[in-house]
Order: C-alpha cells, then structure tokens, then sequence
C-alpha cells in the first residue's frame, strides 16, 4: 500500500482518533463482534501482540476481573490490566513465564503473528505458517478444554495442512476474513472453538 493510501485508510484514521495503537484492533473488534470471543473475566493470551491495539480491547472488554497477557519479541507500552513478555515464541522460557502468570489455563489464545515481510510471498507465507504452528503448540499447553483461539493465516501451500492439524483438536474451525484486513491482503483468520486434547488423542489411538 502506498503511503499516501494509507493515510486515507479509514481504520488506520480510526485507531488513531481513538488511541488505540494500530489499525489492527478492528480486525479483533469485528470478529468478536461476529463471533463473541472475547468475555468478561476472560483469561487471555494474545502472542505477537506488539504494538498492543488487541491487548487494548482485550482488557478492555475482560475488565479488572480478567486477565490479559501479550507476548513478542517487542517491547509494548504498559496496558492497564495487561501482562507483557517481552520473548521470542522459540523461546523455552516463553511457556514458562506464561503458564506462571495464568496461575491456571487461558480461556482464549489470540495470534497475530507475522514476520518480516520480504516481498517474497512463498517464503513469507512459509515463515509465517511457521510462527503460527508455535502459537498453536504453546496454545495446547496453557488453553483450557472448550477454550477458543483465533490465528492469523498468509493463504499458501501449507494453510491447509495448518487447518487440518487445527481440526484434530478443535470441536468447530472456521474460516473469516474481517472487513478490516485489507481486501488485497491474503491473510485470513481461523477461529477454533472447542479445544478437545482428547480428541487428537483418539484420532492418533485409531490410526495406530
């Protein structure tokens, strides 16, 4: 997009009458509003959560009685109600520091990681694909049984396979685009509802 575009766009023109830190937010403001994932008293993990707008209206929306913990390599300004880990998702001490502040499980798993975009769409959408499939192994170690996560997806070659893997353990994926993401864009959004450990390990038990 070129600068002068961005300018006019009406989001990012949003965000900033409302300060809210990126234009981002109204992705998560429209699918919560389609889909209602997000609830007060919520325990909530949002990874690659720089510079913070999905932080802002997560806390917002959980209240004092929730809880809200954003995760990137980096740093974010302090949020009200909100815990920041300033790591890299490969990072083994990542899942500790997150499973320590929980004190418990999440309800929901936010992801809306990405890389550096290099223009090089294959490789990009690869490593992102690859960001995204940490995500989901740190989401089945801290999401409680029936909680939801949301992962942001570069449409490519191996999205299918990430969705497949997605339905082994989620009751209902589905698949969305909010209006906010750019209509240019080829990223989409997987909302799985239902997590259900147990049923990836029947699936496993029946294919021995």
């Amino acid at each position: 997009m070129k600068l002068a575009d961005a300018r006019r766009d009406q989001y990012r023109k949003l965000a900033k009458e409302n300060n809210y830190r990126s234009r981002a937010v109204y992705k998560l403001s429209q699918l919560n509003k389609s889909y209602h994932i997000l609830k007060k008293g919520m325990k909530i993990v949002d990874i690659g959560s720089a510079p913070g707008g999905w932080l802002q209206l997560a806390s917002k929306v959980v209240g004092k009685g929730g809880m809200v913990i954003g995760v990137d390599l980096k740093s974010i300004d302090p949020i009200p109600n909100v815990i920041t880990i300033i790591r890299d998702v490969d990072d083994t001490e990542t899942l500790s520091l997150i499973l320590k502040y929980l004190d418990g499980k999440a309800d929901l798993v936010l992801s809306d990681l990405a890389p550096n975009v290099s223009g090089l769409w294959e490789i990009d959408h690869l490593k992102q694909i690859d960001l995204t499939r940490k995500a989901l192994e740190i989401t089945k170690k801290i999401l409680r049984v029936d909680g939801n996560a949301l992962y942001k997806l570069f449409q490519g070659e191996t999205t299918s396979e990430f969705i497949a893997d997605t339905k082994r353990i989620f009751s209902n994926v589905i698949i969305t685009k909010p209006d906010a993401s750019r209509k240019q864009s080829s990223e989409i959004y997987l909302l799985c509802k239902g997590y259900s450990p147990q049923e990836s390990s029947r699936i496993n038990n029946f294919l021995v």
